[in-house]
């Protein structure tokens, strides 16, 4: 396997997206929002539909889309007595239909499955800022995440606000999944939040560790999909899926233990 340029580009892009999306999903999994990352993903396809067809990145489409998603559920969480997971439901499927009628057939089945071989360096600048961002952002409100996790109230009663603070979160959430729909696709999404955390979970006794260790094992979900689809010149996207889900099962040998 030759390491080219566009495969170096790949490799970076997948460390700095793979590692912040699992440790965004580390709190995901804990706040039993993992099949929100996934939902929100779907929401993505309609915006990234119309950027393609009016010619514009679609980071910024996906991206669009995800702000008012993510607007419109912490809107309706606020105002109507819905579980997070109903609304989201709910906004996904639409988002879904209305993407497959606005995305271009060429190409659909690139943004449901992702091609990070096409990654432009305009996107691998993007996407390495705002990984730092994220991960950036997450270390310094953790401990009001998790605080607001275990006791609402207490946390308001400590002067966090629980609201802002879950629509900042849902916001790196919209960050992470439009950054993540070029590795692996709308589809496919979800597993980059979700399997590395829940691979750390059975490797890890501590929160600290358990964050930590998320990061790392997604960064190396990423990296392995990606070289493996290089090697045996299949889909990246898939690719990186199959890696997490290999990385999981090895990881019920520690929690047996």
């Amino acid at each position: 396997m030759i390491i080219n340029p566009e495969l170096l580009t790949s490799l970076i892009v997948g460390v700095l997206v793979g590692g912040a999306s699992a440790y965004l999903g580390s709190v995901m999994v804990l706040k039993r929002l993992a099949l929100v990352g996934d939902a929100l993903s779907h929401v993505a396809l309609p915006g990234i539909g119309i950027a393609l067809t009016i010619g514009v990145n679609p980071f910024l489409g996906a991206f669009t889309a995800l702000a008012v998603g993510i607007l419109t559920i912490w809107g309706i969480e606020r105002k109507a007595p819905i579980p997070t997971e109903a609304v989201v439901g709910l906004i996904f499927t639409v988002s879904l239909a209305v993407g497959i009628l606005v995305t271009p057939e060429p190409e659909l089945l690139e943004a449901l499955f992702g091609d990070i071989s096409k990654v432009s360096p305009l996107d691998a600048a993007i996407a390495a800022v705002l990984s730092v961002v994220v991960a950036v952002a997450m270390r310094l409100t953790q401990k009001d995440l998790v605080l607001g996790l275990i006791s609402p109230d207490f946390a308001k009663a400590q002067g966090v606000k629980v609201a802002w603070l879950n629509l900042m979160f849902l916001a790196l959430v919209a960050v992470v999944v439009a950054l993540g729909v070029k590795v692996v696709g709308t589809l496919l999404m979800g597993a980059l939040v979700v399997i590395p955390a829940a691979a750390s979970k059975n490797m890890t006794r501590s929160f600290g560790a358990y964050s930590i260790f998320s990061l790392i094992l997604g960064a190396v979900t990423a990296v392995a999909g990606i070289v493996l689809a290089a090697v045996f010149s299949l889909p990246p996207g898939p690719m990186v899926v199959l890696a997490g889900a290999a990385l999981f099962l090895f990881s019920l040998a520690f929690r047996a233990k």
